[in-house]
């Protein structure tokens, strides 16, 4: 944040465009429609023309991205402090932030008390389900999950700053080291999408831990080693990803039962899962900032 405020808006401005962008990307990459992109690229924009980062106005911005914009920010009030608190900002910025009409489409389920219940006690997960066009449903085959895990990878990598391009370059690596120790076909191709997706607990870990340029605390550094504890937590919550679960949560375990999360010895880590270990280092020492200095320093590492 201090590194934002001192560029003034224009930092401001780069922060917001670059999470836009980046989010456009990804969605574009994994094959989503236009509309989808363009709604995306445009989140952060305002009614009135205040928002960022391309100062659109009015009609200007998609609808689609009005109705995120809008409700984006009644999800955070309703979720911290109820649904009159949400109302009352949304009513607040119609006209700034919002497009009156959708500021009085949503005043008109103020008082649906059976959806604001659902909103917080189903799961959301299935009512999407329910609604999403049968004729947009995208199968997981097998090139979609290369798709899926090469956008993830950039999701995680956008994280922080030290880790850009990280996950690439620990697959790339991690396929290189597999090809010479007789890993094949179908074999490298799980090797590489767990590399890629080794370090996706990491987006459950404060940036500012993340992006703290001193050595961390010992508080801090059990936060970071929690990190493989939730790539396997949410590896988990994904069917397709199952046979991935294992060897992408063990990149810091060591054959010596010393590491972590789980503290597996070499009789329980696979060769996948020692490959990552490697090249997970190696592509951290090969970088500058934080993450080499720690590791030297300590023989860990925040990647």
């Amino acid at each position: 944040m201090l590194a934002v405020f001192s560029r003034g808006p224009e930092g401001a401005r780069e922060v917001v465009r670059t999470r836009c962008e980046r989010g456009a990307d990804i969605a574009k990459m994994l094959g989503f429609a236009d509309d989808t992109v363009k709604a995306i690229r445009a989140l952060d924009e305002h009614w009135d023309g205040g928002g960022q980062p391309y100062a659109m106005k009015g009609d200007e911005t998609p609808l689609l991205a009005r109705i995120l914009g809008l409700a984006q920010t009644v999800e955070v009030f309703y979720s911290s402090h109820g649904v009159l608190t949400a109302y009352d900002i949304a009513a607040a910025r119609r006209g700034s932030w919002f497009d009156p009409r959708l500021v009085d489409a949503l005043l008109s389920i103020r008082t649906d008390g059976h959806f604001w219940k659902s909103l917080g006690e189903t799961d959301l997960i299935a009512q999407i389900k329910a609604v999403e066009p049968e004729d947009q449903v995208a199968m997981a085959r097998p090139g979609r999950l290369d798709l899926v895990a090469e956008a993830f990878a950039k999701v995680i990598d956008a994280k922080s700053p030290w880790t850009f391009k990280h996950s690439n370059g620990v697959a790339d690596l991690a396929v290189s080291i597999g090809e010479r120790v007789g890993i094949q076909g179908h074999a490298l191709v799980e090797l590489r999408r767990a590399a890629l997706l080794h370090d996706l607990g990491k987006l459950g870990v404060s940036s500012l831990i993340l992006d703290k340029p001193g050595k961390l605390t010992e508080e801090e550094f059990a936060v970071m080693r929690g990190h493989p504890r939730h790539t396997r937590d949410i590896l988990s919550r994904v069917g397709c990803f199952d046979s991935l679960v294992d060897v992408a949560s063990s990149h810091h375990e060591r054959l010596d039962g010393t590491g972590y999360h789980r503290r597996l010895e070499s009789s329980r880590l696979p060769m996948a899962a020692r490959v990552i270990c490697v090249a997970d280092i190696c592509d951290a020492l090969g970088r500058r900032g934080p993450i080499a200095r720690d590791f030297r320093r300590t023989g860990s590492s925040r990647s």
